[in-house]
């Protein structure tokens, strides 16, 4: 679709990182990470210019429905500006509709976007880049189904992680400042973000669980806990694996650190129950994406971490890679299909992932109900079938995830720069597309 001067047009450009330093502010030009993915969310179209180098783009791009994305590298538009021909290359950009500008620091797109708005196009950047849209969190409020209970959904966008607070009057009865909360498979990147929300809610952070040993983002369990003083809780397929836990992710012990600081952590299995506040929420083993996955029951909703998505399921070869992602196929199809059977159709599916053209809803909740999870394709297969279908022609595995395991296991350090880079991408935690 070629772009007319005669329609004022927004274009999105993204830059490479080289020579990028620094963050941008929104101003009049400026689209911020949140206004884009409003837009996002909304479905309404976005058209993106991305000058970064095509690895980068191949590697981690902005994602949605509606959004169409164009790469050209940066020396393009340069040369475009100095021959005079700005209305050629801006025809070359696919897509309909408005967009923006983007960079990976908001400053190589910034000058892309003035260039653009002097030929005459509506253009505008996005301030921050792609670090400042990584960096972005929603929430979203889930109705747990319990009087005096507040669930709420955390959602990363730039890639698909989802995580949970539950927050929970102490005496079945409001009172300010005397509520309890348990944070679930929090991200390293937003540990403020959590302590503020709890603070906000009157509650106070006394548990922290991750569901599974992650492997596409650095877990924010270690940091959380030494910030509010929380209960640290792994599964013990986890800590089976060789959990060492330290105070804080920075100064994570070595791979020779013994067994002995699992003794720091409070390991759960299926068939506990935790207390948060006066409510009870129920630990589900859920093992097939790793060994010791576990979901939660929290009310009327399953917190079903990295077992079942909305509109897929869980890939197997994680932990064991190819070898053993047959026989953990076979545990996933159980979980589904067994281990769950218990929940009736309404119950509400909340994730720990999503994909990258899944839309949230109105209220910017990613979430299903059980009965509608149980329409996939997958459910309606037995085992060996099951098997065959999510080992055959999975997607790549996340990016550095080797690494990213090692320093969740805490055999391995990394500055917060590090986890951060380390985690850029989608989350490719998903066996199966959307079927």
């Amino acid at each position: 679709m070629s772009v007319q001067q005669s329609a004022p047009r927004a274009f999105l450009a993204v830059c490479t990182r080289s020579g990028m330093t620094g963050d941008r502010t929104a101003g009049t030009t400026d689209l911020s990470p949140a206004a884009l993915q409003d837009r996002i969310d909304a479905g309404e179209p976005v058209r993106v210019l991305d000058l970064r180098d095509r690895d980068e783009v191949d590697q981690w791009r902005l994602t949605g429905p509606s959004v169409t994305l164009t790469q050209k590298p940066n020396n393009r538009f340069v040369q475009a500006r100095v021959t005079d021909s700005i209305d050629e290359f801006a025809a070359d950009i696919d897509g309909e509709g408005p967009v923006t500008v983007v960079c990976a620091r908001g400053e190589a797109s910034d000058v892309v976007a003035e260039g653009l708005r002097e030929a005459g196009y509506d253009a505008h950047n996005l301030a921050g880049g792609m670090e400042a849209w990584a960096r972005l969190a929603r929430t979203a409020e889930l109705d747990a189904g319990r009087n005096g209970t507040t669930l709420l959904q955390y959602r990363r966008p730039s890639s698909g992680c989802l995580g949970y607070m539950i927050v929970a009057d102490k005496s079945g009865e409001t009172t300010d400042g005397d509520r309890a909360a348990l944070v679930v498979d929090p991200l390293a990147a937003f540990t403020d973000r959590y302590v503020a929300d709890a603070t906000e809610r009157g509650a106070t952070i006394e548990s922290v669980l991750d569901t599974h040993v992650h492997a596409d983002h650095v877990s924010g369990l270690r940091d959380l806990a030494a910030e509010t003083g929380a209960t640290p809780m792994f599964s013990e397929g986890a800590v089976d694996r060789g959990v060492a836990f330290a105070s804080e992710r920075s100064s994570a012990s070595p791979a020779s650190q013994t067994r002995q600081d699992a003794d720091e952590v409070t390991t759960v299995t299926g068939g506990d129950e935790l207390a948060v506040g006066a409510l009870t929420v129920e630990v589900v083993a859920a093992p097939g994406h790793t060994t010791g996955m576990v979901a939660l029951a929290v009310g009327d909703t399953l917190l079903s971490g990295d077992s079942l998505f909305v509109d897929s399921v869980a890939r197997p070869d994680l932990e064991q890679g190819a070898d053993g992602a047959a026989d953990l196929a076979r545990e996933l199809h159980r979980t589904l299909t067994e281990r769950f059977a218990r929940f009736p159709d309404d119950t509400v599916v909340a994730p720990g992932h999503h994909a990258e053209r899944t839309r949230p809803a109105a209220d910017g909740a990613i979430t299903a109900t059980l009965g509608e999870c149980r329409q996939l394709r997958p459910f309606a297969m037995d085992a060996e079938a099951f098997v065959a279908y999510v080992t055959d022609d999975m997607p790549p595995r996340p990016a550095n995830f080797e690494r990213v395991i090692d320093i969740n296991l805490g055999r391995e350090a990394a500055s917060d720069e590090a986890a951060f880079e380390l985690e850029l991408g989608p989350n490719n935690c998903a066996a199966t597309p959307t079927q």
